[in-house]
């Protein structure tokens, strides 16, 4: 489809380059703009030695000048289009506008634009196209794989690898996806010149990704490192004492900030709960997360860009490469578990502007959310095992349902060791599935664990720039092996200039309020997991109407900046089990107060537990008495360890659960007299299938419908 470009001719004399090099850079960014030294010395080993060159350049600095005037002058040379490896449609959206202000024709392939693929290859194959971006993970797709890439990477004409620290697993931001590009390099043309940058590499990061850029090869790579330094922005920490001070703090000072800019946040749901009450409190402020419609993020960028909006609330899904200039402030709510992700984070703000502030609001309850992301790590080596060996007995493609069934991984955790597993040759992904190929693999368990090693350091410095009186700038280019760092002169600890900690309060009687607010949905499960016979148990398709329980109810999230908190501390593994405080049970009340269903419930049931059985049995009993509801009893297990280890996706764990609960006769007899609904009371709910098992046999057990109600759900 494309053919392969001919021969360049001899490059021109390095003089008479950098002149047309100019003339390009001012054409993409003023009648002003020069090319600094760095930026030559890539475009240069790019266009005139066809190189493999690293850029380890600020945020800000013209990485992204340099990858399009190579562009232009490879173009006049003769060569293919530019084949650019991004890995977020922001950063496309901007790249692409970046792009055609200079006459650069780019295009892009994302999930995102699927009509659009097959009018972008024949405009490839006409050579009407510049620059084409794909994210990383077109790179595996089957059919991009096999049909378009070998071709469009023969005839490139020069290859780009932005945010090239997602190559390293020793990264802050690894994706397997990325690891791909190594294959991609492999099997490069020679003479097609490749240029990976990032803003936040240190030594160890850079040295990776130099060398999986010489695959291929064979020549060293050239680096070049600029220091680091950000001369607009003001760091500052201000430490609050709880969650509610912290979202005072934020709505008292909003209005005070420069322009308009970006609060981040540790999950989804403080960035909901964040946004909301801005909101509540006056501001236009817009949540932003990875489950957010794709054209509702398109719109709250668009509005930030023009602003439109004060702030967008957002977690890292608004990250790399969101290009703003005039950026004037970037706010966390809740520490990111690495300096150096956090400079990246804060590397937003103050492109365009000679000021800009970025403050950090430590939680108390930072150190629980990273230990939760740091238990995604990469699996235990019998895992990986048991998944080679599921693909080698298949007989063929196996999908991520059928091979939840025999792998005890979540579906995210599967999908990310089958990639890094692909990549290593060990499976492959084809149509319908994933295939063993039957290569000899090894499991790197020291690797493994040095890289957990790693990100545990991360975290301990995270902890220290937030207690340290040194200069805060100074310690973040450190933590990027930057020989330039020293004193900024603009921090809070520098200048002795700190924000004040003292929240009015009206607004932290406001924000408690918006926090105390209990409930959250509890979505039933209508469909039975894909591959359950292989595990012994029956059923496939629709769960019967007749079995199913209703939308229920949790008092909160685990992740919740409001009721999260206290849940936590009361669901922790080492609490004690006793009834819950008078302020959660009002909570619970609240939740019911608030909860529009078809019919009251007339009774509850609670179901068993091993480590808080007094907690669940007092609480239906104390439910019951308030609400004049039947006490119907409780579920019994069936066997004497319950319902087993916790399981991680949706088949292990129905199966464990599929014979784990009985109904004694009492309660059978009980649901058999009821005329309306059943509360069924558990302490937490993950997956949801302890409350659909639970639900199916108190529905056919007599209970016209069963209402599910929680204190916590952990998604």
């Amino acid at each position: 489809m494309v053919t392969t470009a001919n021969p360049d001719p001899a490059p021109a004399a390095p003089s008479a380059m950098r002149a047309e090099a100019e003339r390009h850079l001012r054409a993409l960014a003023g009648e002003s703009a020069r090319l600094r030294e760095d930026q030559w010395s890539a475009v240069h080993a790019l266009a005139a030695e066809r190189r493999r060159a690293l850029v380890v350049q600020r945020t800000g600095w013209g990485k992204s000048a340099v990858y399009f005037v190579a562009t232009l002058l490879r173009r006049a040379q003769g060569a293919g289009p530019t084949v650019i490896i991004s890995p977020l449609l922001a950063l496309m959206r901007n790249q692409i506008a970046a792009a055609e202000r200079a006459g650069i024709r780019a295009r892009t392939i994302n999930s995102a634009n699927p009509e659009d693929w097959e009018q972008t290859y024949a405009a490839i194959g006409a050579g009407e196209v510049d620059v084409l971006l794909v994210s990383p993970e077109r790179l595996n797709n089957p059919d991009f794989r096999d049909r378009v890439l070998p071709e469009l990477a023969a005839g490139a004409g020069l290859v780009v690898v932005d945010e090239a620290h997602c190559v390293s697993d020793w990264g802050h931001d690894f994706r397997p996806d990325y690891r791909r590009i190594r294959t991609l390099l492999q099997e490069l043309p020679a003479g097609i010149p490749v240029l990976a940058t990032t803003a936040t590499a240190n030594e160890r990061v850079t040295r990776d990704v130099a060398e999986q850029l010489e695959v291929g090869d064979g020549a060293e790579t050239l680096v070049l490192r600029g220091a680091l330094e950000r001369e607009s922005l003001h760091l500052a920490v201000v430490d609050l004492p709880d969650t509610p001070a912290r979202l005072s703090w934020l709505a008292q000072h909003l209005a005070e900030l420069p322009g308009s800019g970006i609060v981040y946040t540790l999950t989804v749901a403080a960035a909901t709960e964040t946004a909301a009450f801005l909101t509540e409190r006056g501001y236009d402020a817009r949540a932003y997360s990875g489950q957010t419609d794709p054209e509702d993020r398109r719109r709250a960028e668009d509005d930030l860009l023009a602003n439109r909006t004060k702030v967008l609330v957002a977690t890292s899904a608004l990250g790399m490469g969101f290009d703003k200039p005039d950026l004037g402030f970037v706010i966390h709510l809740g520490a990111p578990q690495s300096p150096i992700s956090y400079y990246q984070q804060v590397g937003r703000a103050g492109r365009g502007v000679r000021r800009a502030e970025v403050i950090l609001l430590p939680g108390r309850e930072d150190r629980q959310i990273w230990a939760y992301f740091a238990g995604l790590s990469f699996p235990a080596e019998d895992t990986v095992r048991r998944t080679l060996a599921a693909l080698a007995d298949a007989g063929g493609p196996m999908s991520l349902p059928r091979l939840e069934a025999q792998v005890d991984l979540s579906r995210s955790r599967l999908e990310q060791m089958l990639k890094v597993l692909d990549v290593d040759g060990a499976v492959r992904r084809v149509r319908g599935g994933w295939t063993a190929t039957g290569a000899p693999w090894s499991y790197d368990d020291q690797r493994y664990k040095a890289v957990a090693a790693a990100r545990e350091a991360e975290q301990r410095a995270m902890l220290d720039y937030i207690a340290t009186d040194h200069c805060r700038m100074e310690f973040l280019r450190r933590q990027l092996d930057d020989p330039e760092a020293a004193p900024c002169g603009r921090c809070d600890n520098c200048t002795g200039h700190r924000w004040s900690a003292a929240v009015d309060a009206e607004y932290r009687e406001a924000a408690t309020e918006h926090l105390d607010r209990p409930g959250t949905p509890v979505a039933p499960r209508r469909q039975w997991p894909t591959g359950m016979a292989a595990l012994g148990v029956d059923v496939s398709g629709r769960i019967r109407a007749e079995q199913q329980a209703a939308e229920g109810r949790a008092l909160g999230r685990l992740t919740d900046i409001g009721w999260g908190t206290a849940l936590r501390a009361l669901l922790a593994p080492d609490a004690a089990d006793s009834p819950v405080s008078d302020q959660v049970f009002a909570g619970v009340v609240g939740v019911l107060a608030g909860w529009q269903w078809e019919q009251r419930p007339v009774g509850v049931v609670a179901l068993p537990s091993l480590t808080r059985p007094r907690m669940i049995t007092d609480l239906a009993a104390r439910l019951a008495q308030v609400g004049r509801l039947e006490p119907v009893g409780s579920l019994e297990y069936a066997r004497p360890e319950g319902a087993g280890a916790r399981r991680h996706n949706s088949a292990q764990r129905l199966a464990s659960l599929w014979s784990a609960f009985t109904v004694p006769a009492p309660v059978a007899e009980r649901l058999r007299h009821l005329d309306g609904p059943v509360l069924l009371v558990d302490d937490t709910t993950d997956t949801g299938w302890t409350l659909t098992v639970a639900a199916r046999l108190l529905r056919e057990s007599g209970a016209p419908a069963v209402l599910p109600l929680a204190l916590a759900s952990r998604s």
